[in-house]
């Protein structure tokens, strides 16, 4: 009896590990595409500001 408890719970972590699987991949996919409209957009206001948003200031040093 136990053997037969022990493979049903096998098959219910290896369900469980198949669905965590695709629930990953799906939420990488949507990550992705997420990312490049950030990127595609960040290029569109670059490119239309001439490259100026998004840019950290530089302090200025002079030597004296």
């Amino acid at each position: 009896m136990g053997a037969v408890l022990s493979c049903i719970e096998s098959i219910f972590a290896s369900i469980g590990a198949c669905i965590m699987a695709v629930v990953n991949a799906i939420a990488s996919i949507c990550t992705a595409i997420i990312n490049g409209i950030v990127a595609v957009i960040m290029a569109i206001v670059s490119c239309l500001t001439c490259g100026k948003a998004g840019r950290r200031s530089r302090g200025t040093t002079s030597a004296v």
